[in-house]
């Protein structure tokens, strides 16, 4: 059994014109939300190591969210420049050369990319939109991270910035 965490980035700004797409920032809702997140996880699972997308916006959440879940802070975070996708099949393909050894992942990234990997994976599965900050914890029925595949895994938790 291996487990993935999956977090959406927090709500971006687009207030600074003639910024790239990567060195977006967070707009005072997604500086917010992600702290709030990092406190309502870390009373819901174990802190893990996180890699994340080097685009802005996603290493801003992931502060936040060590801002609010201060144990998160303790671990070697990893930025791969191979999260910066909104493909799913680039995920999937990042996935299957993730070392066994590690049963836990927990990335941080963009859509669509991410909704559509939840529902690649989960049978019967249907997520419109993660929502920024929006997480989810999979379970995935594999021993080997290549083994994953369409409808091997379930949802263990879902948690959005609105339900808290």
């Amino acid at each position: 059994m291996k487990f993935l965490h999956m977090m959406r980035h927090a709500k971006s700004s687009w207030n600074e014109t003639g910024l790239s797409d990567r060195e977006r920032g967070l707009n005072k809702r997604g500086r917010r939300d992600a702290p709030r997140m990092g406190q309502a996880l870390s009373q819901r699972i174990a802190p893990v190591p996180v890699t994340v997308s080097p685009a802005r916006r996603a290493r801003l959440t992931l502060e936040g969210l060590c801002e609010g879940w201060p144990a998160l802070g303790d671990f070697h975070h990893a930025i791969d420049e191979q999260l910066y996708t909104f493909s799913a099949e680039d995920l999937v393909a990042w996935l299957w050369d993730r070392d066994d050894v590690e049963q836990s992942l927990f990335i941080i990234g963009h859509n669509p990319a991410f909704t559509d990997l939840a529902n690649f994976l989960v049978a019967d599965f249907e997520l419109v939109n993660l929502p920024t900050a929006g997480y989810l914890q999979l379970a995935l029925r594999i021993d080997h991270w290549r083994d994953m595949g369409q409808c091997c895994a379930a949802v263990e938790l879902s948690l959005f910035p609105r339900q808290l």
